[in-house]
């Protein structure tokens, strides 16, 4: 007879994906997650698989905490401005109680760069053609621009995203406000 969870799978989750954001895929052992869910490990393995899967459920987790910031973004309609405000709130959402600083999902990105897996692969594929075709929208609302200058826009906002996001790990506020302005000047 199969037993009963003792455990509530969305919240391990998000313990799974705080601790994963801290530390990286790779850093993080089964132990330390078996500490931070409060769950044996014969409870990960039967309700995700095992640390990987676990993983991408993390990804999934981070994405949802994510979208009322993508949702905003999306359905703005100033053009530009909504593209540096989304820069603004990235980075807001690592100054929230119990966050951690830096993008599970750049953070990802660089971490699995040199890898070859499929599954994490496909997830941040989605997640940053979501982003330059967003990108791409707002551009586009400035009937000034041609299509050219809009796409090399983009790739430029999307690499300069990665570097915020990689600078709020080290940087001061002061100098992440800057980095946002400047990258603004010429937009």
């Amino acid at each position: 007879m199969a037993r009963k969870k003792e455990y509530i799978e969305s919240e391990v989750v998000e313990k799974a994906m705080n601790l994963f954001w801290r530390n990286g895929y790779e850093t993080t052992s089964m132990h330390m997650l078996e500490k931070e869910m409060g769950i044996n490990k014969f409870s990960i393995y039967a309700s995700f698989g095992n640390k990987h899967g676990l993983f991408i459920e993390s990804l999934k987790s981070y994405k949802k905490k994510v979208n009322s910031i993508f949702e905003n973004f999306k359905n703005a309609n100033k053009g530009v401005e909504d593209i540096k405000e989304f820069f603004y709130d990235s980075v807001r959402i690592c100054d929230e109680n119990g966050n951690q600083k830096g993008c599970l999902i750049t953070n990802t990105y660089n971490e699995f760069s040199e890898r070859e897996d499929a599954l994490i692969q496909e997830e941040m594929e989605s997640f940053m053609s979501k982003l330059k075709e967003l990108f791409i929208e707002k551009l586009g609302m400035d009937d000034s621009k041609d299509k050219e200058t809009i796409l090399r826009q983009a790739n430029f906002l999307l690499l300069a995203k990665h570097g915020l996001v990689a600078a709020t790990r080290v940087n001061s506020p002061q100098e992440i406000e800057d980095y946002i302005e400047m990258t603004f000047k010429n937009i």
